[in-house]
């Protein structure tokens, strides 16, 4: 039998390791950029100058953030390591300028006339996401089994670093949440039948 294709066993071995599905899809993107920048050449034919000038190129000529530029490098750094088996001597690329920006943040008067100002069941992720402090991905893929009504808490499963954890259910989300949760129970006995 032919050996996988080289992305096919990046995408396995992100699996493998539970990485996060947005994880493995900016991995193989970076991977394939590296790849088609050098011409096709197979990373194994490669090393650390291609690295450094594809990280460079990336910083002068695409001008990417900080935060892209590592991304890209911790995902050819996964391919060297994890599904080529070869070690690097370290990388010395140029560095992208980081942005030091200060992050606009709502007062709390602030953030309730937004969700005040919000209706049905955005209003409701909303006051989830505010109240109890979720990620957006936490919160949509809650499961009802996650909610404890009596407890006042959500069980966050398989979070961004791969752990579980309660959380607060917010006071002024819980009827709105029963009374949502019984419609949906209701239109799924309406399907049903």
């Amino acid at each position: 039998m032919a050996e996988r294709k080289l992305l096919d066993q990046v995408r396995d071995k992100i699996r493998l390791l539970h990485y996060s599905y947005k994880t493995e899809l900016a991995y193989v993107e970076w991977i394939k950029r590296f790849i088609l920048f050098h011409n096709k050449r197979h990373p194994l034919e490669m090393g650390v100058p291609e690295i450094e000038k594809f990280l460079t190129h990336l910083a002068i000529d695409r001008r990417v953030s900080a935060s892209t530029q590592n991304q890209a490098l911790h995902a050819i750094l996964f391919l060297y390591r994890e599904i080529l088996h070869k070690e690097l001597a370290p990388v010395n690329a140029l560095r992208a300028k980081k942005t030091a920006h200060i992050p606009n943040v709502l007062t709390h008067t602030e953030a309730m006339n937004v969700i005040m100002r919000m209706g049905g069941v955005y209003r409701i992720i909303a006051q989830i996401l505010y109240g109890g402090g979720l990620r957006l991905m936490e919160c949509m893929r809650l499961r009802v089994k996650d909610i404890d009504f009596e407890r006042r808490t959500i069980t966050l499963r398989d979070t961004k670093s791969d752990r579980d954890r309660v959380t607060v259910l917010p006071m002024n989300v819980i009827e709105p949440l029963r009374l949502h949760l019984l419609k949906v129970r209701a239109q799924y006995e309406e399907d049903l039948a």
